[in-house]
């Protein structure tokens, strides 16, 4: 992520020109567009030449598709953030995406506002998805866990369903309406989470949640 004081460097990729150029003009002042594609071979070039900080990704691409566009840069620049902004909200495209390496997926019915925030969010190590969206990965990889981990094995159940939600970009408030429980009840749960894992902090807890699948 960029240093405090300097822009976030973004770098947009859409096969349509008007909405790359309305992402650009909402963007906010502390945000600078690096450079815009259209298709999935010009866009792995240009980030890898670019190396922003987040790409905002359409998951459909001319000759290929934002999956692909994630696994290639993935493999020879890991640093960089994907975060995908897509009209789909098929659960195929929000897994795909999200198995390649991306660390979000909003839909482009988002406001402008939020999506700047979701943006700041993901360059600083949280992983976000609608919340409707995020259901699909959740069932996605939930069998993925490996057996045996004796850090998860230390987590009550209600214990990792605060976690899941919590590392998929939730706020207090919403895990509390998601799991029908007071806030308090949400921060005494992850707190509790944070000591048994020897975390500090939400945005260690979302890596640890990723490096386990998960989200």
């Amino acid at each position: 992520m960029a240093d405090a004081g300097e822009r976030l460097k973004v770098l947009v990729v859409d096969d349509h020109d008007l909405f790359r150029s309305g992402v650009k003009a909402e963007l906010p002042d502390d945000m600078l567009v690096v450079g815009e594609a259209s298709d999935t071979e010009a866009a792995v070039e240009l980030i890898l030449e670019r190396r922003p900080d987040v790409v905002l990704l359409d998951v459909h691409l001319p000759g290929g598709g934002g999956a692909q566009v994630v696994a290639q840069v993935k493999r020879r620049a890991p640093e960089v953030v994907f975060l995908a902004l897509s009209a789909s909200d098929a659960p195929q495209d929000v897994v795909s995406v999200v198995r390649a390496g991306a660390r979000g997926y909003v839909t482009k019915s988002i406001h402008p506002q939020e999506l700047a925030d979701i943006i700041r969010r993901v360059a600083s190590g949280d992983v976000v998805f609608s919340p409707r969206l995020a259901g699909f990965v959740l069932d996605a990889f939930a069998g993925d866990v490996e057996v045996g981990d004796p850090e998860l094995d230390s987590l009550t159940d209600r214990e990792r369903e605060v976690l899941r939600h919590i590392a998929r970009g939730y706020t207090y408030k919403e895990v509390a309406e998601a799991l029908y429980i007071s806030v308090k009840t949400v921060e005494t749960h992850v707190s509790s989470v944070l000591r048994k894992l020897q975390l500090s902090n939400r945005s260690e807890l979302t890596r640890w949640a990723v490096e386990r699948r998960l989200i």
